[in-house]
């Protein structure tokens, strides 16, 4: 089953301009120049795969690349990996979905065998907080190396890796598209005062894309989402749009920040105040003029917590 949090990934990358985004702001400059973005086709749908007994829901999109006078379809496979654990698998996996697609592709009759198979580009996109260290070819997982005469028997399946963490937030200011802001929100929302400041820019980014109607429906959709995984305790209903509704959510998360903060303080008194009871209760035990009832009721801690705090003292 997808988890929330993939899923409001893969309805952001269900559409063109997100896939644009990805491969214009993150890959390699060169892959980007050799497309043309207004020939994106959307192929996604659900693929069994049974070596690892589950059912995939692949993000698959075809764009035309021109290079060496040739203008071909290629596909682009898009792995979005939310897992808290990196999965040292991958270059399996993603060996096994390609061999998939490229069935599905010979059964569908989009190409056949005489005519060839078509360029793809696989990229795995993954937001662990983990840095990701799983190989990214397949070859290299062939241990120890083989000797010269086998290793072109070998198999080869290089992906590309769009690793959310390795980006600074000097990095993601410097590419100016909406997706930088959604991966910058990302990042940031361990932090509520850096949430507030990437959620702003986000606004700008949006008020600044021609296509600012609808991106501004699908990352709102996704920001509330995200927030509701947060926990944050801020009335989302009412806001239906990032543009429209900048001011109000901008206050919503202000006194978000705000009651933790007081929730934050009130524990930080709370530790204190027990740790005066604490203080206060090892030195009646010192003078020993009280028994340990007499003791508990005087600071108001337990009799427990009296027998605790005498057993530790002994040690």
């Amino acid at each position: 089953m997808a988890k929330p949090h993939d899923t409001g990934y893969k309805e952001l990358f269900s559409h063109p301009e997100f896939v644009q985004q990805l491969i214009e702001g993150f890959a390699p400059p060169e892959v980007a120049a050799l497309m043309d973005f207004s020939t994106l086709r959307n192929h996604s749908g659900n693929y069994i795969t049974p070596l690892f007994e589950e059912k995939f829901e692949d993000v698959v999109w075809s764009v035309e690349a021109r290079w060496q006078g040739i203008t071909q379809r290629v596909f682009v496979y898009l792995l979005l990996e939310f897992q808290s654990r990196v999965d040292h698998r991958m270059p399996i996996r993603l060996l096994h979905y390609v061999a998939c697609f490229y069935d599905h592709l010979l059964k569908t009759k989009v190409t056949t065998p005489s005519r060839g198979l078509p360029p793809l580009l696989p990229i795995v996109l993954y937001n662990g907080s983990k840095r990701w260290t799983a190989a990214e070819d397949i070859y290299e997982q062939v241990r120890p190396e083989p000797p010269a005469f086998l290793r072109a028997y070998q198999p080869h399946l290089r992906y590309y890796l769009i690793d959310e963490g390795r980006y600074s937030s000097e990095e993601l200011a410097a590419i100016d598209s909406p997706l930088s802001g959604v991966f910058a929100v990302e990042q940031a929302s361990a932090d509520r005062l850096a949430l507030q400041a990437a959620v702003e820019r986000l606004v700008r980014l949006l008020r600044a894309d021609p296509n600012k109607e609808r991106l501004d429906r699908l990352i709102t959709r996704w920001l509330k989402r995200h927030l509701q995984r947060l926990g944050a305790g801020i009335d989302l209903e009412r806001i239906n749009s990032l543009i429209e509704d900048k001011a109000m959510l901008a206050e919503n998360l202000e006194n978000w920040a705000k009651r933790e903060r007081q929730e934050g303080r009130q524990e930080g008194r709370q530790e204190g105040r027990q740790e005066g009871r604490q203080e206060t209760a090892r030195n009646l035990l010192k003078l020993g003029l009280l028994s340990d009832r007499q003791v508990a009721q005087a600071t108001g801690l337990t009799l427990d917590q009296i027998q605790a705090l005498r057993e530790a003292d002994r040690h």
